[in-house]
């Protein structure tokens, strides 16, 4: 499978949801489990358009998925494995955006 996402165009409110996955009750209007964009991935490729659109707290979750190969669900307990492979592309000079970003902590 080949899983196109524009980054900048994934409402924040949803992003993690979307991405991720979430368990069937894990949010008002959660009826059903959702696998989300990263498991449909699975065994092909997720291309992430205009990633430094994902806020930070995304990002980070998605590290975990590159570093541990697993997504959590929103509101789930347990990880799941995935084997895909990511490409991303930004429309910034990402060394610029670093530059330009406020300290953590």
């Amino acid at each position: 499978a080949f899983v196109p996402v524009n980054c900048g165009a994934l409402p924040e409110a949803l992003v993690e949801g979307l991405l991720f996955g979430h368990v069937r009750g894990s949010f008002s209007g959660a009826t059903k489990d959702e696998i989300g964009l990263v498991r449909a991935s699975h065994g092909g490729t997720l291309f992430l358009d205009e990633i430094g659109e994902l806020p930070k707290s995304s990002q980070a979750k998605l590290l975990r998925v590159l570093q541990q190969r697993e997504v959590l669900p929103v509101g789930g307990t347990q990880p799941i494995s995935v084997d895909l492979r990511v490409i991303s592309a930004a429309g910034e000079d990402v060394p610029a955006l670093e530059a330009h970003a406020a300290p953590v902590g």
